[in-house]
């Protein structure tokens, strides 16, 4: 069964997933279930759910692979004419790249370490034969860095890794990712391990590069708050099916599914306007879900109909469609808890206390004057951009990072410069 949209047909499709069935193995229970999506070239789709739900799995279909343990049991992933199912091991070498591309969670996985980042880009383009010669490879590669608000130089194309930020590793992976001019890109949680700022502009220029070249982006997330900003339309994942689907503005002011509704009272409020609740209990696992809808036993909107049959497709709102009994019913929050100001622990009374610290890699100071003290049950929270320093000062406590000047004391007792 299909959640579908009244102006789908609109416009041209560039991925479709039909009644897709990925399951264990060894067991044959479904970890994915009746999934069918479509995203057309140019739009975003966030998919969201809960650690467990199918997401990734699903994600990883559209590369036509399944993680070891799993199997694609059924269904179709198509993207354009392609059917990526039906594939020999070496067209799919060549539709990964070409047809589609992914971005993995940490940019260090995208990257050789011992390759300089322009000879990474330039096999992604031989691999493929685009362009057909070196000069035209050349020319992408400058073209592909500006696109990701990278230099494209060469001092810069020469740099391995480990020489850039995450956010640059990120932004050069995602230059491979579009090196091709892929039709579709699958990025799972591409933003996780930034800070911020970075993530902000990581995601614009997502945002920007398929709407600019009409790539379809599939795109895998926790983070509730990214995909309200960055994704056109939203379908949300409970323990391997999709229960919800529409446009992102239209689910997040009127989500139809009581999980949805929980899901996005558990985003945190950074105001404090109101509680950050939570969700008992927990998502049922392969081989372990109910015969009806999956989610009845934590939702106190359930009925013996819940029970007994899995809902079909009930349309709610302008291409917003959910699978469930009593869309929009009366739920109940959990009480939530509300942020509370604590009185700072008295210099004398602290745990731990950093005075005048300073902090220098090979002599160049990193870290001026941290004056910090932690009370007994106290939770300090350390934040800041990529490069403030964070890390070098918990490595300084921590007796990892031995540049540093000033005094570190647990209670009264100065601590050594070596952990060892």
């Amino acid at each position: 069964m299909t959640l579908t949209t009244g102006n789908e047909t609109a416009r041209a499709t560039a991925l479709t997933i039909d009644e897709l069935r990925i399951g264990v193995t060894s067991s044959g229970d479904d970890i994915v279930d009746e999934v069918s999506l479509s995203i057309h070239a140019g739009e975003v789709l966030g998919l969201v759910g809960e650690s467990g739900s199918g997401k990734t799995t699903v994600g990883l279909s559209v590369l036509g692979h399944s993680r070891k343990g799993a199997e694609i049991t059924g269904g179709r992933v198509v993207i354009g004419d392609c059917s990526m199912l039906g594939l020999s091991s070496s067209q799919l070498r060549q539709a990964r790249g070409e047809l589609v591309t992914y971005v993995p969670q940490d940019p260090g996985t995208a990257l050789n370490p011992a390759l300089r980042i322009g000879k990474q880009l330039l096999e992604v383009l031989e691999a493929h034969d685009f362009g057909g010669s070196g000069a035209a490879r050349k020319q992408r590669i400058t073209e592909v860095m500006t696109d990701v608000l990278l230099p494209g130089t060469p001092q810069f194309l020469r740099r391995y890794p480990h020489q850039l930020s995450g956010g640059q590793q990120q932004r050069v992976g995602l230059a491979m990712a579009f090196a091709c001019r892929p039709a579709v890109i699958v990025l799972d949680e591409p933003t996780t391990g930034l800070d911020v700022s970075t993530q902000a502009h990581v995601l614009t220029t997502v945002r920007d590069l398929c709407h600019t070249h009409g790539v379809a982006a599939l795109y895998v997330t926790h983070d509730l708050a990214v995909v309200a900003t960055l994704a056109d339309r939203v379908a949300v994942m409970y323990a391997g099916r999709v229960i919800e689907l529409g446009p992102t503005a239209s689910l997040f002011a009127e989500p139809a599914h009581p999980y949805t509704r929980h899901l996005i009272a558990a985003v945190p409020d950074m105001v404090g306007e109101r509680d950050i609740t939570g969700l008992p209990g927990r998502a049922p696992a392969p081989g372990t879900r109910p015969v009806g809808c999956s989610f009845a036993p934590r939702c106190e909107a359930a009925t013996a109909e819940c029970w007994e049959t899995f809902p079909g497709i009930d349309t709610v709102g302008v291409d917003h469609t959910v699978r469930c009994y009593h869309p929009r019913s009366a739920i109940t929050l959990n009480e939530g808890l509300t942020a509370s100001t604590m009185a700072a622990a008295a210099p004398e009374d602290a745990v731990l206390t950093l005075r005048n610290v300073n902090a220098s890699y090979a002599g160049h100071q990193v870290v001026h004057d941290i004056n910090l003290h932690i009370g007994r049950g106290e939770c300090l929270a350390l934040v800041g951009e990529s490069g403030s320093g964070k890390t070098t000062v918990s490595r300084a406590v921590g007796g990892l990072h031995h540049e540093w000047t000033g005094e570190i004391l647990m209670g009264t007792t100065p601590l050594a410069k070596s952990a060892r």
